[in-house]
């Protein structure tokens, strides 16, 4: 969830006196090979075991590494599924709660000071639903690229006095900072909130690996179900090839070389029930011309759940967790800017993490409370950026008013800076909506 200032009215983006948040997310740097057609499984983090913890993919990358935390990628189709309504809702109940968490922090952060605020919006453009109480105007908005806090520092409409003292812009600097760093701050409770609640409710996921690559799942009619693939079994070699016990590339391994044998039988060496045998899958090819058996594949692993016995070991368990995705989070950020012409293509906006909210959902109720975490983090850490159009961007100006001795921007500069952000981040919502509508299974069936 990107932060910002901008002009606020009913139809047009908010304006230099808003606060904004929207939300891209980086997908997966790695691309998801078209040969395997479901998506794997979220992983569970903690391990019982002296082996090192492994990361797998699903479809949409939270800005965080693969390492030591769950990991919402995938082995895919390159496109999305929204899957049951159920799960839809799930994810989207998620994202709005993060959004109104944001505002929420922003939103009390000035009214707790006693600095005028004048608008509320849970989305941007027109508006679709609204009321207002204590000159408040509270909104839902079409277009579903965050929200924002609006104050009526510069709004013509507005019939308070321009050298009001509780005008935001007329606060002094820390009060300014209290609310510009608010939004940010109340993602983060949330986020810890969110881990402390799981480790209380159903208890942090705790894996212990085995060897081999599990099948969960084989699609009807692919190649995998005509040549015998049943869901619940264990790939333990691939021609010839044995698989060693849960590692970094136990997947890939049997996805490339499925990849590399269009219309070629490959030979596993499968474990069923108490049973080794063979069984030779001929993996169909894909318009790109690498294969595909239409399966789905996951590290071979037994979960079970650690359960706190009091509630300071629930704290030290939230606390460890908590940490433990903040450095994934930070470090992935850290390797995308680091490798920015490979990763700047794999933007992913509220469509696509929907669809891959509604795909975890669909999985574990573990995996939605980390999806809810991390994607607090991911808005919270992305949100300082000192970019435009950012809650980094607005706090950059006021440090520089800081810097300068007290003296502002002048207002039409700062407003062109900040003008030039929103627009940016509006155009690259609306590219990311219709590119990831596309993306989506439904329609591309359709189409």
């Amino acid at each position: 969830m990107l932060l910002h200032f901008s002009p606020a009215s009913s139809t047009s983006p908010p304006s230099p006196s808003s606060f904004t948040s929207n939300y891209f997310l980086h997908r997966l740097s790695i691309s998801r090979p078209p040969y395997l057609e479901f998506p794997l499984k979220p992983r569970a983090h903690l391990f019982k075991s002296t082996s090192p913890p492994v990361s797998y993919s699903t479809k949409t990358k939270l800005l965080y590494p693969s390492a030591n935390r769950a990991d919402f990628r995938s082995y895919a189709l390159p496109g999305f599924d929204f899957g049951s309504v159920e799960s839809v809702l799930e994810a989207a109940g998620v994202l709005t709660a993060i959004i109104v968490v944001h505002e929420t922090g922003h939103f009390l952060a000035a009214y707790l000071q006693g600095i005028r605020v004048s608008k509320f919006a849970v989305g941007f453009g027109p508006i679709l639903a609204k009321f207002n109480a204590n000159d408040v105007e509270y909104s839902i908005r079409a277009f579903p690229l965050g929200g924002f806090v609006g104050f009526p520092d510069n709004d013509p409409d507005s019939d308070i006095p321009d050298d009001d003292a509780n005008l935001l812009k007329n606060r002094p600097i820390l009060d300014r900072v209290i609310v510009i760093s608010a939004g940010v701050v109340a993602n983060i409770i949330f986020a810890y909130a969110i881990i402390f609640t799981q480790v209380l409710s159903v208890g942090l996921p705790v894996q212990e690996p085995y060897s081999g690559v599990l099948v969960p799942d084989v699609r009807p009619f692919s190649a995998a179900s005509r040549d015998g693939l049943l869901p619940g079994d264990v790939i333990l070699a691939i021609n010839g090839i044995q698989l060693p016990e849960t590692g970094p590339r136990v997947v890939s391994q049997v996805v490339d070389i499925i990849k590399k044998n269009p219309k070629r039988n490959v030979f596993l060496k499968v474990e069923r029930g108490k049973q080794d045998f063979e069984i030779g899958v001929t993996p169909d090819e894909n318009v790109d011309g690498t294969g595909k058996i239409g399966v789905q594949l996951s590290p071979n692993i037994k979960i079970t759940k650690l359960r706190p016995n009091n509630v300071f070991e629930a704290f030290n368990y939230a606390g460890k967790e908590f940490w433990g995705l903040t450095y994934n989070v930070l470090d992935s950020l850290k390797q995308t800017f680091m490798n920015f012409s490979q990763s700047a293509s794999k933007v992913s906006g509220p469509v696509a993490i929907i669809a891959v909210g509604a795909e975890v959902a669909r999985s574990t109720v573990d995996g939605l409370y980390e999806f809810a975490a991390l994607l607090n983090l991911n808005l919270a850490v992305i949100n300082l950026l000192p970019l435009p159009a950012l809650d980094g961007g607005s706090l950059a100006l006021v440090l520089l008013e800081a810097a300068r001795g007290g003296r502002k921007l002048p207002l039409e500069l700062e407003q062109r800076i900040m003008s030039s952000g929103i627009m940016f981040v509006l155009l690259l919502g609306l590219f990311l909506i219709v590119r990831d509508t596309l993306n989506l299974e439904f329609i591309k069936d359709l189409l």
